[in-house]
C-alpha cells in the first residue's frame, strides 16, 4: 500500500516545487496564485468516467454527415451542454454534398468474371461489426459513371507519381487507375488521374503501409486486415469549405440572408470520373493479374508478388459509381461559458462530430473529451469559478466531407473572430491513444508545453510533458498543415491555433473504428480522456484568465529564421544563383529585438502590478491583432482563399504543412519569377508585426 501512494505523493511534491519557481506567463503575482488554485480545482473536478460514458453514447451507431444518426448525436450534445449550464446555439447550413453513399461495384470482367468485396467482414467477437447501418467503402464527391477498362498502377497517385508514369510512356487515357493510400490527400489522386485522362480510380490501403508486413492485423492486432477499407472525401476545390460558397457562409436556403451560390458546373475540382476505395484483399485480385513491366524502385507494395505498371488488354475491370449531389443540412453546435470580465474575448475549442462509421477514435474521442470538459467547467461555474474570458466549445459538422462546417462558421463570424478570438484549439480524434502530441502556431507552442508539465501521465511517476519529450530536452511541436478544422481559423482569418491530443493505433476511416477497437487497442484503461481534458483545460483556462494574453512573442523570430533558411535551401535546389530573401531576413532580426523588448516590458508590468484593467484591455486588443499581420487579402496563387502568409495546407498533397506557403509554391513549381515579390510581401508582413509590437511597447 505504501508503494502505491508514493508516486502521487512524489509527483505532488515535485509539482509544488515547480509552482514556486516561476510566475505563469500573462499573470501578475496575485492572479498567478488564484490561477494555480483554479487549475488545481479543475484537475480535481475532472471525472475520468464521463469520457467513456459520452464516447459510448455518441458512437453507438454509424453517423456520417447528413444522416438521422448524426442528428441524434447533435441532439445529445446540445442536451449535455445545456445540462452542464452552457449557453448553446445551433448554426445550420445547407451544403452542396454527396447525398448518401449511392451505389458502387467493382468486378473483374476478363479473363474471369468476379465481383470484388467492398465492405468489412463481420468479426465474431465484435458486436459492432454486425450493425445494419454499416455501408460499403465509398468516397464522397466521386463522379458517377460505369466504366470497363484496362488498369494502370500509379503508386500513391501523387503529382510526382503521375509525372513518372508520363515519363515512362504510360498512357492513362480511358483507363482505370489503381493507387494506394498515402503520400497525399485522396482527392488529389482523383484530380491528377482525371487530368491525365483516366476513366476512373480505385484506391486501396497497401499492407506495406498498414498491414501484415508491419505486424498483427485486426482483430488480433490493430493494423489493416485484408478487408479493411479507408473511406473519405475527394473534394479538391481551390478553397476550404462548401464548394458553392467560397468566402461566404452556406446559410440555409430559406434563410432571410441570401447567399450567392455558384452553379456546380462553374466549380473546378468537382470530380466527374468514378472513384471508390477497396481493401488490399480486393486489390490483390487485380494487381496479381497484371502482366506489364515491373514498377520503378519505391513503388513495390507489400503484397507477395511483383507489382506491375499495367494490366494490359488481357485484364479488364469494371468500376461503377452512382452518387447524387445536392443540398444537405449540416449543424454546428456551439456552447458558450460567458466570461466574467471580458466576455467579448473568446477562447475557442472544437472537434467535429460527423464520422464515416462509428468514429470512436476519429473524431469522437475528441467530442467525448470536450463534453466532459463542458461538465467540469460547468461545475466550477456553479461554484462561482467562472473564466474571465468566454470559453466556447464547438462541435463541427461535415468535416469529413471537406472541413466544411467549421469553415462556414468562420466565414459567417469572420468580423467577430477578427476582433474577439484569442485562440482556436482543435481536438479532432484527440484521445485516440496514449501518445500525446501537438502542432501549433508559434505563439501557442510554449503554453502547450507549460500546461503539459502540470498533469500527471497515467500509470506513471512522470508528467505528460516528460513522457511527451522522452529523451529530448523538449518535445517536438509540429507546424499546422491541412486536414482538420483549424484551417479556416488559422489560414483564412489568422487566429493563433493548436491541433493537439493523444494518438495511437487507428483503423482510420474503416467500419472497425468502434468501441470494441477503442477498448481493446486505443486506451483499454480509459485514463487518457481525463488526462487530455486536464492538459487542454489548463491551456484554455490560462488563455481565458491571464491578465495579458500569454502569447509567446519571441517564438515568431525563432521559427521564421528556421523557415526562411529552409526556404532558401529549397529555392537553391533549382536556382543555384539565388542570393536569398534579404529583405525578409533583415526584418526578422529587427522583429526579434522588438519581441524581446516587448516581452520584457510586459513581464515587468505584470511583476510590478503596473496594469489597470483599462490598460490591460487596450494591450490585449493590440495583442489580438498580431497574427493578422500575416493575413494578406491577395492570398496565395494556388487559391486566394488561403490568406495566411505564414502557413497553409499543401495544395498538392492536402495534408502536409506548408510554412511560408507563397514561397513553397514557387519551389514546388520550380519558378523563379515571383521570388522577389514574395520577399517584398513577407518582409512587409514581418515589418507590420514588428511595428505592432513596437506600438504596444510604446504604450507600456
Amino acid at each position: 500500500m505504501k508503494k502505491r501512494y508514493l508516486l502521487p505523493l512524489t509527483f505532488g511534491v515535485l509539482l509544488s516545487l515547480h509552482l514556486e519557481a516561476q510566475t505563469l506567463d500573462g499573470f501578475t503575482k496575485d492572479t498567478d496564485e488564484k490561477q494555480r488554485q483554479i487549475e488545481k480545482k479543475f484537475k480535481e473536478t475532472v471525472d475520468f468516467s464521463r469520457f467513456k460514458t459520452h464516447l459510448t453514447a455518441i458512437t453507438s451507431d454509424p453517423h456520417p454527415a447528413g444522416t438521422l444518426a448524426n442528428e441524434k448525436v447533435k441532439d445529445y450534445m446540445v442536451e449535455s451542454m445545456k445540462q452542464a449550464g452552457w449557453d448553446v446555439k445551433v448554426y445550420p447550413y445547407d451544403l452542396y454534398m454527396t447525398k448518401g453513399q449511392g451505389e458502387s461495384l467493382i468486378e473483374l470482367v476478363y479473363p474471369i468474371r468476379k465481383p470484388l468485396n467492398q465492405q468489412e467482414y463481420i468479426v465474431k467477437e465484435n458486436p459492432f461489426s454486425t450493425h445494419p447501418d454499416l455501408q460499403k467503402g465509398w468516397n464522397a464527391y466521386s463522379g458517377s459513371g460505369d466504366v470497363t477498362a484496362e488498369v494502370v498502377y500509379a503508386n500513391y497517385g501523387t503529382k510526382a507519381d503521375f509525372e513518372k508514369l508520363k515519363e515512362l510512356g504510360i498512357d492513362l487515357k480511358g483507363k482505370i487507375v489503381l493507387a494506394r493510400y498515402g503520400g497525399n490527400f485522396r482527392g488529389y489522386k482523383a484530380k491528377f488521374a482525371e487530368q491525365y485522362g483516366a476513366a476512373g480510380v480505385i484506391i486501396f490501403t497497401d499492407p506495406a503501409d498498414s498491414g501484415y508486413p508491419r505486424g498483427l492485423v485486426y482483430p488480433e492486432g490493430f493494423l489493416f486486415n485484408d478487408n479493411s477499407i479507408q473511406r473519405g472525401s475527394l473534394l479538391t476545390v481551390d478553397w476550404t469549405g462548401d464548394p458553392l460558397t467560397p468566402f461566404e457562409p452556406a446559410l440555409p436556403l430559406d434563410s432571410k440572408t441570401k447567399i450567392n451560390r455558384l452553379k456546380p458546373e462553374e466549380v473546378k475540382g468537382l470530380h466527374t470520373i468514378p472513384v471508390t476505395p477497396i481493401s488490399y484483399g480486393s486489390a490483390q485480385e487485380i494487381l496479381s493479374r497484371m502482366q506489364g513491366k515491373p514498377v520503378p524502385a519505391g513503388w513495390q507494395g507489400g503484397l507477395p508478388f511483383t507489382y506491375r505498371l499495367e494490366g494490359g488488354p488481357e485484364l479488364l475491370v469494371r468500376l461503377k459509381v452512382e452518387q447524387e449531389r445536392g443540398f444537405v443540412r449540416a449543424n454546428n453546435v456551439i456552447g458558450t461559458l460567458k466570461g466574467a470580465t471580458n466576455p467579448d474575448e473568446w477562447v475557442i475549442l472544437g472537434c467535429h462530430y460527423d464520422a464515416w462509421a462509428f468514429g470512436s477514435t476519429d473524431p469522437n474521442s475528441g467530442t467525448a473529451m470536450l463534453l466532459s470538459m463542458t461538465e467540469t467547467l460547468g461545475k466550477l461555474a456553479e461554484q462561482g469559478i467562472r473564466p474571465s474570458r468566454s470559453i466556447m466549445i464547438a462541435h463541427w459538422d461535415a468535416e469529413e466531407h471537406g472541413v466544411i462546417g467549421s469553415t462556414e462558421w468562420v466565414e459567417q463570424l469572420r468580423d467577430e473572430l477578427n476582433a474577439k478570438a484569442v485562440a482556436y484549439i482543435n481536438l479532432d480524434a484527440a484521445v485516440g491513444g496514449r501518445n500525446f502530441g501537438a502542432s501549433a502556431s508559434p505563439t501557442m507552442k510554449k503554453i502547450i508545453m507549460e500546461s503539459a508539465k502540470e498533469v500527471a501521465y497515467p500509470d506513471s511517476a512522470k508528467t505528460v510533458y516528460e513522457v511527451w519529450a522522452g529523451q529530448r530536452e523538449e518535445p517536438v511541436i509540429g507546424n499546422l498543415g491541412g486536414g482538420s478544422d483549424h484551417i479556416a481559423f488559422y489560414m483564412h482569418v489568422g487566429v493563433p491555433s493548436i491541433n493537439g491530443g493523444s494518438g495511437g493505433p487507428s483503423l482510420y476511416h474503416t467500419n472497425y473504428d468502434d468501441m470494441y477497437f477503442y477498448e481493446k487497442f486505443a486506451d483499454p484503461s480509459f485514463k487518457m480522456g481525463g488526462t487530455v481534458e486536464q492538459v487542454i483545460g489548463i491551456i484554455a483556462l490560462r488563455l481565458a484568465n491571464a491578465d495579458l494574453i500569454p502569447y509567446h512573442l519571441t517564438r515568431y523570430a525563432i521559427d521564421l529564421d528556421l523557415h526562411f533558411a529552409n526556404a532558401e535551401k529549397g529555392v537553391k535546389g533549382f536556382h543555384a544563383a539565388f542570393d536569398g530573401f534579404a529583405k525578409s531576413k533583415e526584418v526578422i532580426t529587427s522583429l526579434r529585438q522588438s519581441a524581446e523588448a516587448l516581452e520584457n516590458k510586459l513581464n515587468e508590468a505584470l511583476k510590478n502590478g503596473d496594469l489597470d484593467s483599462k490598460k490591460a484591455a487596450t494591450i490585449n486588443k493590440d495583442l489580438l491583432a498580431l497574427e493578422k499581420s500575416f493575413i494578406d487579402p491577395k492570398g496565395m496563387y494556388f487559391g486566394n482563399w488561403y490568406r495566411s502568409l505564414y502557413a497553409s495546407n499543401d495544395p498538392f498533397s492536402g495534408y502536409a504543412s506548408w510554412v511560408l506557403p507563397g514561397i513553397q509554391y514557387e519551389i514546388e513549381i520550380k519558378s523563379k519569377d515571383r521570388l522577389s515579390e514574395w520577399d517584398d510581401r513577407y518582409s512587409a508582413a514581418i515589418l507590420d508585426l514588428k511595428r505592432k509590437m513596437d506600438a504596444i511597447a510604446g504604450k507600456m
